[in-house]
């Protein structure tokens, strides 16, 4: 059994019957192939990948486990399915995850994350089974005033732009319906909702995001162009948070009354660094033909310059932590797609990776 005392263990997922939202996505796709690799019978309900390239196929997913393409705000469908597949545990990721892809498409942003959550709440809702279901929603769903402390879970939330307060809205829909519907004293459902900063890992081509932008300016040739180089952000390799999430949903499985409630999952305090700081070490790390461009204009739309979590909870109550830090984590990053554009087996590649954090972690609760 894999993770120690108070951690997640590797038999605790085999047979269990998942269904991950999203699945198609970046950490959808990461989750989806480490609970795979745990013997899960893992179910996804997402759209089609929207790239040509992309880590759902990248991993072979589309080959290894069932996806039903379809939109989240199709109410009756996606309940048909939840009854089909009857997950034990739910996964919820979902949604319109860019901020300035939501200043043009605000409406689009609202539709998805919000209704997108109302209706697989009102899917457990309606049904009766002992099920587990987390809301994955991101740190900027709290009303950010750029502190120099980390947010708690108990913040009011809040959002400068239609993603960010759309997320926020999200986390009130999770907190109604608990109160509502699966009060953990009468109900055999658990819920509860998960927040964690800047996610980052090989696979990541999303628009508009600083590493995979840098990859793209490299398989090009360019310079990767910097917008706001001082803004200060939360790295975190990918398989923190979701080691995180599946600790967890295991711990709200057996405990309903402890574990019902929002968690921070965000990297350690020296891990905050400027997006400046990030890209002259990946620049470092990856070498020949690489650089950068900075070019700050008054045109970019708000962002913010700082946010950090809190994340004392998970630590002390669910003995969470990562266990590589943010050179380590940029260090793998570049090694994954190097290995990818030398036609290397990236899907070895990625669960050596997931192996190698698994055995960090023991080795640490073991410590």
């Amino acid at each position: 059994m894999l993770h120690g005392k108070n951690g997640m263990s590797n038999s605790f997922w085999k047979d269990k019957k998942v269904l991950i939202t999203g699945n198609t996505g970046f950490k959808g796709s990461w989750l989806s192939l480490w609970l795979l690799s745990m013997g899960a019978k893992v179910e996804g309900y997402s759209l089609q990948p929207d790239k040509k390239t992309n880590l759902f196929h990248t991993f072979n997913l589309d080959k290894d486990m069932n996806t039903e393409f379809a939109d989240i705000r199709d109410f009756e469908n996606l309940n048909k399915c939840f009854k089909r597949f009857d997950p034990d545990i739910i996964f919820h990721m979902a949604a319109q995850p860019l901020v300035r892809y939501s200043y043009d498409n605000p409406l689009e942003t609202y539709s998805v994350n919000i209704m997108g959550t109302a209706n697989i709440m009102e899917c457990i809702r309606l049904s009766s089974k002992e099920r587990v279901f987390i809301n994955v929603t991101s740190d900027k769903c709290y009303e950010n005033k750029e502190w120099l402390w980390g947010y708690r879970e108990d913040e009011p939330m809040g959002g400068y732009d239609p993603y960010s307060s759309s997320k926020g809205c999200s986390e009130l829909i999770t907190s109604a319906y608990r109160r509502s519907y699966f009060d953990y004293k009468e109900n055999n459902i658990a819920i509860a909702s998960v927040r964690s900063g800047n996610v980052i890992g090989g696979g990541d081509w999303s628009e508009d995001r600083l590493i995979p932008d840098f990859i793209r300016a490299i398989s090009d040739g360019e310079a990767v162009n910097i917008r706001n180089p001082n803004a200060i952000r939360p790295w975190q390799f990918v398989l923190a948070p979701l080691d995180g999430y599946m600790n967890l949903a295991e711990k709200m499985f057996f405990d309903r009354q402890g574990y019902c409630q929002a968690w921070n999952f965000g990297p350690e305090e020296r891990d905050a660094k400027t997006v400046g700081w990030i890209i002259k070490k990946i620049v470092d790390l990856w070498g020949e033909g690489a650089s950068f461009d900075i070019s700050i204009s008054d045109s970019n739309p708000h962002e913010a310059n700082y946010l950090k979590l809190d994340c004392s909870k998970a630590k002390n109550k669910l003995n969470w932590r990562t266990s590589i830090d943010l050179t380590q984590s940029l260090e793998n990053i570049c090694l994954w797609h190097k290995a990818l554009i030398n036609n290397e087996d990236i899907i070895q590649l990625s669960k050596d990776q997931i192996k190698n954090y698994e055995i960090k972690l023991n080795n640490m609760n073991k410590n």
